[in-house]
């Protein structure tokens, strides 16, 4: 086994996403143009991704499904596991060390009210922060604890990469870390704001969860049993503003694109496939299809999702140069079909409270304020809220997992009808600004749609939309 690279990078929220894109990527930049870049990936909650990389010395499998065969590797550019709650005081360390702190907590991990793009000061993980320096809780307090390190050690900040599929990922992380930097030491902020870099950046794999079958289709392909390897489809993207504090890999060596403005790709990437992902996962999964390739595999749903792309989300957007949009449509169409990619509807469907404003809203109030009745997204809406429900069309119960789950949920109590439950759901402002839930075409729209779903079942719904 080949010694750990040397650390550049710290990673906070080691989930399988960044393993089976960015590591890689990262690992490719260092074999082709040299450099210590190696990464130390931190778990803020639980140990399990430690205690399942730390005795395979940090290496683990990528294994590509492709829907011609399953081709593994060898990822080996870990270099440690941290783990959080265990020793913050190591985690702030190798922060003081890096050039680089780069970051997938999900929506739900930057404690910001999703509506607004404010710090959630009553957030409990914000309120730990403020209450004891010395144990951030949040990937935001672990940033402005780390940041200060730096400063007080006279180095450069660190950049801040968010790899999270958040618009102007960059800019909100760096609007949080500011907000909470005042709360703590003005001149700290002061001193981010100025030297501080925080590139937006856009990144796409489809990345289904692992499971015990995968692990042993792993060990019959590499002839050894890896307790943490990660599934991903063959493509892959990753685009980034090339705004880096303190130097950087050469991406580019291993296929990154860095421009100076991301946004174009970002709004693409997140309407087009976030967006049709959660409206599949919610639709899709009320019609019973466990996964995003059965969703598609039926006729209403393709065309639904045909639609969806056409008529409300492409005629809204503003492609990156030399891009067709409706070719990359029907390339998400061919990744989506791919039977090797599992990737569960119900695991899409988490944190929709999370996403929503970022996957599917934004479009909404395009629409809206063009005059363009976006009746596909409205019924995607509709079907988050019927799952939120915690019973499905047919009443059996669901799983919800979201941090409003309970508030949501509540909403349907006393069987009230469809325009009653929208109104409940627009009033929730951490998911609905209100400017757009107040539109008399929101409420009504959304409505329609709901109705349709609850009278007719998803294929029905779908066929009218």
């Amino acid at each position: 086994m080949a010694p750990p690279p040397a650390p550049g990078i710290v990673h906070l929220g080691l989930g399988a996403f960044f393993r089976a894109h960015g590591a890689i990527y990262v690992a490719e930049a260092m074999a082709a143009a040299g450099g210590e870049w190696g990464i130390v990936g931190v778990s803020l909650k639980s140990p399990g991704t430690r205690d399942r990389l730390a005795p395979q010395g940090h290496a683990y499998t990528a294994l590509e499904l492709g829907p011609d065969g399953e081709v593994p590797r060898r990822i080996e550019v870990l270099s440690d596991v941290l783990v959080a709650p265990e020793d913050p005081d190591a985690v702030l360390g190798a922060m003081e060390r890096a050039r680089i702190v780069s970051l997938t907590v999900t929506e739900k991990g930057y404690c910001h009210v999703p509506a607004t793009g404010r710090l959630d000061m009553d957030h409990p993980d914000i309120r730990a922060d403020l209450a004891d320096p010395a144990r951030p809780a949040s990937a935001i307090g672990f940033l402005v604890r780390g940041l200060a390190r730096r400063r007080a050690a006279g180095a450069r900040p660190f950049t801040v990469l968010s790899c999270d599929n958040i618009p102007e990922n960059g800019r909100l992380v760096r609007g949080l870390v500011l907000e909470l930097a005042e709360r703590i030491d003005a001149g700290l902020a002061a001193w981010i704001a100025g030297a501080g870099a925080f590139p937006c950046t856009m990144v796409d794999r489809i990345v289904p969860a692992t499971t015990g079958d995968d692990l042993g289709r792993v060990e019959t392909l590499v002839g050894a049993r890896d307790e943490a390897p990660v599934m991903h489809e063959p493509f892959r993207q990753w685009v980034v503003e090339d705004d880096f504090a303190d130097g950087r890999p050469d991406l580019a060596a291993a296929g990154v694109e860095l421009v100076e403005d991301v946004a174009p790709y970002e709004h693409m990437k997140l309407r087009c496939l976030n967006g049709s992902h959660s409206a599949l996962a919610y639709l899709g999964y009320l019609a019973g299809a466990e996964t995003i390739s059965q969703a598609v595999g039926r006729p209403e749903l393709e065309g639904y999702v045909r639609r969806l792309w056409s008529r409300d989300i492409l005629p809204v957007l503003t492609p990156p140069p030399g891009v067709d949009l409706a070719a990359y449509a029907d390339a998400l169409l061919a990744r989506y079909r791919n039977p090797a990619i599992r990737h569960r509807t119900w695991q899409i469907a988490m944190d929709g409270s999370q996403k929503l404003p970022q996957r599917l809203l934004g479009t909404l109030a395009d629409n809206l304020e063009a005059r363009r009745d976006p009746a596909r997204v409205l019924l995607a809406v509709a079907g988050w809220m019927v799952y939120t429900r915690g019973r499905g069309l047919d009443g059996a119960p669901i799983e919800v997992r979201d941090p409003l789950a309970a508030e949501l949920a509540g909403y349907w109590d006393g069987d009230p009808a469809p325009g009653e439950v929208v109104s409940r759901y627009l009033g929730c402002a951490r998911v609905f600004d209100p400017a757009l839930a107040a539109r008399p075409e929101m409420r009504e729209g959304l409505s329609r749609a709901l109705a349709a779903l609850l009278r007719d079942g998803v294929e029905g719904a779908c066929a009218g939309a």
